[in-house]
């Protein structure tokens, strides 16, 4: 992965945690909401990323977070 890759990656994880939070939801009752486990969930969204969402995903995360998917992908 080169250094565009993974700050794009990093960006994408602190999002889905700082959307998260600003919705006032844990990471349990997240990954729950969405059919995840916690431990997967919190994966994601450490800055190091260790698992990269898949589309599917990001896509049950926005719902789930009441954002428009826009919001976890732009630069």
């Amino acid at each position: 992965m080169d250094n565009k890759e993974r700050r794009r990656m990093t960006a994408l994880s602190l999002k889905i945690a700082y959307y998260r939070k600003l919705k006032g939801t844990s990471t349990a009752e997240l990954a729950e909401s969405i059919g995840l486990s916690e431990g997967y969930l919190w994966q994601m969204e450490a800055p190091n990323v260790q698992k990269y969402p898949s589309l599917k995903t990001l896509y049950l995360i926005a719902d789930a977070l009441d954002i428009p998917i826009t919001k976890l992908l732009e630069e």
